[in-house]
């Protein structure tokens, strides 16, 4: 005999209800129309199985029904959206070539790091057959062709656009008498074993000498020093890339205002030692104020283009799809 969880138990029986208008009898039904379409319950249970199984797992058996309810009319409405968008790529006659869904099926197979024989393999597992898999890539191609047609082709991204966000997140004013700096740090002597021992301390010290001496040389030779200081500095400033802000001369300590007072603009400082470990900084402006440009506009401004880009296309993609639905008869039945 097969025992079931409780909370197993009370998820079957919660499907079940909403499988049929009637308890005693399991009906497949349509839980929406969509112009000419329909997408059933039992499309629907399909959709949502491994998010059924996290919810068994995850909640209550007393939380269960409601969070199922508010799952299925996620997956309901991803479900409408998705048929509408396959729908008006029909409509409007995207046509995709046997050698485009092909070459998507490579990519796809290419990506997944597995051989074609072991790719294949794994649909049969997971009740997958051949045509239907290719069925599903026209599918997508079909779709992404469409957005491209009418979501992206229309998205221009100028450069004025991008200097406008480089200025914004890589640019800073510092007014006349402040240093805009940048810190690297390596801390030694942090141990319970090194604090008591003293071969122990000085060979901790002299391993944070090692490394803060290589981060200084990788720093002046040109690396960039924020992602320097993200990877490699031990002080909370390298969260921010190193980024200290802007001191004031009185506000510096001895050995940090020595460091830095006669640096240009871009230079690197030496490398200080301070009682829990060695720091070094990089100057971005000096007491004579300006814009500070943290990173070269070349350096990000391809990424730029694409953070733009993105945003840009997301934006356009939700409205385009509101005024797909607002033009398309859709009714939930669930």
């Amino acid at each position: 005999m097969i025992y079931l969880s409780r909370s197993f138990s009370i998820l079957i029986s919660t499907l079940l209800l909403f499988a049929s208008p009637v308890q005693s009898e399991l009906i497949d039904r349509v839980v929406a129309e969509v112009n000419n379409d329909v997408i059933t319950l039992s499309e629907l249970n399909e959709e949502a199985r491994e998010t059924y199984l996290r919810i068994a797992r995850e909640y209550s058996p007393e939380d269960q029904p409601t969070i199922i309810r508010q799952a299925q009319e996620q997956l309901l409405e991803s479900m409408i959206d998705r048929m509408l968008i396959r729908q008006e790529a029909v409509l409007k006659k995207i046509t995709i070539s046997e050698q485009e869904i092909s070459a998507t099926i490579d990519n796809v197979i290419k990506a997944s790091n597995l051989t074609k024989e072991t790719f294949q393999q794994k649909l049969e597992q997971d009740g997958v057959n051949e045509i239907t898999f290719r069925q599903n890539i026209e599918s997508r191609v079909r779709v992404q062709k469409l957005i491209a047609r009418d979501v992206s082709s229309k998205i221009v991204i100028s450069d004025e656009m991008i200097l406008e966000a480089y200025d914004k997140e890589y640019t800073s004013q510092v007014d006349e008498g402040g240093f805009y700096l940048l810190q690297m740090g390596v801390s030694w002597g942090e141990s319970e074993a090194s604090r008591q021992s003293t071969a122990l301390l000085y060979e901790d010290e002299m391993a944070a000498r090692k490394k803060i001496e290589k981060l200084r040389k990788q720093a002046v030779s040109g690396e960039d020093f924020s992602e320097l200081a993200r990877k490699y500095s031990d002080l909370p400033s390298a969260a921010d890339g190193g980024d200290i802000g802007v001191f004031n001369e009185s506000e510096m300590a001895p050995s940090m205002k020595a460091a830095v007072i006669n640096l240009k603009p871009g230079e690197v400082s030496e490398i200080i030692k301070t009682p829990a470990g060695y720091q070094f900084f990089k100057l971005l402006s000096n007491k004579e104020g300006g814009i500070v440009m943290q990173v070269p506009y070349d350096e990000v401004k391809d990424r730029l283009r694409n953070e733009l880009f993105n945003a840009q296309i997301m934006k356009e993609y939700q409205e385009w799809l509101v005024e797909l639905k607002e033009r398309s008869y859709i009714k939930k039945m669930l």
